[in-house]
């Protein structure tokens, strides 16, 4: 085995051949996501490999659920807290540099000088899908959970480890707006077709694959670090963006930053260097995190999901959808003005199913959100009134629903009542 770094969150596996097994394997964890720890693991790695003599690196998982989940959500959260408690002229360069982690690691392990595969055989999500974007060659089990996908805009967030910059490089920029946008996935045939996987093999082959592809001693460069490498222009990429932004301010009425700000990466990064790229990603992503929307999607859609499934298949507490009811109905009662305080909540974003009625007149400016925004009109003032009657609603119940329950609630108002995920819901987080 050779001296290298030592690893809590990886093993490291020398074969015979030369050629080094990178295994991503989390004590105690069903499934590998990106810790903290991880992060810190992986670039000391990278560092060490560069030094290294092996012939390859193969990154696999040890995990038969995934190659790797994404992100630790609740880490996330503690660094939101962090970068939040900090001054206001600081917040910018304190979420960079916590971020900035792993897309730099990923750099160094891409530009170390070895070839390295990733052998993939489960879900490839956000920085999990980003790990092996950074692998110079991609095998993929031919099995339907093994799937790359790009979901961080789901939760108000864009791929922070470099997945707006090498997905589009790789695949082209309309292949990778769907994944990028719309956490669309890509497994088997399509991600070979696409261009995201080199080989698809059959399960239980794609870590010998990996190696045969080592040991063929192929060169150890991305394409877009080449001689030949040609970026498209800025003028090429703002031609077919300006259709793509409106459409999206029309779809999201203003209130999701998330895809916008992806949408400001691809175009603001394919014409530059790589290494200009990744840092234009990770400022416009430090901005995007110290949003409400991000915090309050994440706590719905994800974490709520998470407690609402595993709460129904232990019999989901039947206050917890009373509850959701209750807040629902107040927000929807009719009374004097009715046709004005529905054009209001329509404008918030309001509506069953996702359907919305009103049409984006502005962009939302300063970090606010639509009712808190300036002009003043007597909408906002009915609108803020009936969210407030409905917090007062919300607050009645939140004692008897412990916090699980509350995020669950929360996740019922959203993805069954019509309540805006940015927002939240109103019962695990108070609507300021």
């Amino acid at each position: 085995m050779p001296s290298g770094p030592e690893l809590k969150q990886f093993r490291m596996e020398l074969a015979g051949n030369g050629v080094l097994h990178l295994v991503f394997d989390m004590p105690d964890r069903s499934m590998n996501v990106f810790s903290n720890a991880a992060i810190e693991e992986l670039g000391m790695f990278a560092d060490w490999l560069r030094q290294s003599d092996v012939a390859g690196v193969v990154i696999s998982s040890g995990k038969s659920s995934a190659f790797c989940a994404g992100a630790d959500l609740a880490e996330l959260e503690t660094a939101y807290d962090m970068i939040m408690a900090a001054a206001p002229e600081d917040r910018d360069r304190l979420a960079f540099d916590h971020f900035f982690r792993l897309s730099h690691g990923l750099r160094r392990l891409e530009t170390a000088g070895k070839p390295i595969a990733a052998a993939v055989a489960g879900l490839a999500l956000g920085g999990g899908c980003e790990f092996a974007l950074a692998a110079h060659h991609r095998v993929l089990a031919d099995q339907p959970q093994a799937t790359f996908g790009l979901p961080e805009s789901l939760v108000g967030l864009l791929p922070g480890g470099g997945g707006t910059q090498r997905l589009p490089r790789l695949i082209g920029i309309e292949a990778a707006l769907p994944v990028l946008l719309d956490g669309a996935r890509l497994n088997g045939k399509a991600a070979i077709a696409a261009g995201l996987a080199h080989e698809l093999v059959a399960p239980g082959e794609e870590v010998a694959a990996a190696e045969r592809w080592i040991l063929s001693r192929p060169a150890a460069a991305q394409p877009w670090d080449r001689p030949d490498w040609r970026a498209a222009t800025a003028r090429q990429i703002a031609a077919e963006f300006g259709a793509r932004r409106s459409k999206m301010l029309a779809d999201t009425l203003g209130h999701y930053p998330a895809p916008l700000a992806i949408l400001d990466c691809v175009e603001q990064g394919l014409p530059q260097d790589f290494d200009t790229a990744i840092r234009t990603e990770m400022r416009i992503f430090a901005k995007l995190i110290q949003r409400r929307e991000p915090r309050n999607m994440i706590r719905t859609l994800f974490l709520g999901r998470l407690d609402y499934e595993r709460l129904k298949k232990k019999g989901l507490d039947p206050k917890v959808v009373q509850a959701a009811g209750a807040v629902s109905a107040v927000l929807a009662a009719q009374a004097e003005h009715g046709e004005e305080l529905s054009e209001a909540f329509a404008r918030a974003g309001f509506g069953c199913d996702g359907q919305r009625k009103a049409s984006f007149d502005g962009w939302i400016a300063g970090g606010v959100y639509w009712h808190d925004d300036e002009p003043e009109s007597w909408g906002k003032e009915l609108l803020r009134a009936r969210l407030a009657a409905a917090d007062a609603a919300a607050a009645r119940w939140r004692y008897e629903l412990d916090e699980s329950e509350r995020r669950a609630a929360d996740y019922v108002l959203v993805t069954q009542l019509g309540f805006p995920a940015y927002l939240g819901g109103l019962f695990a987080v108070a609507l300021t």
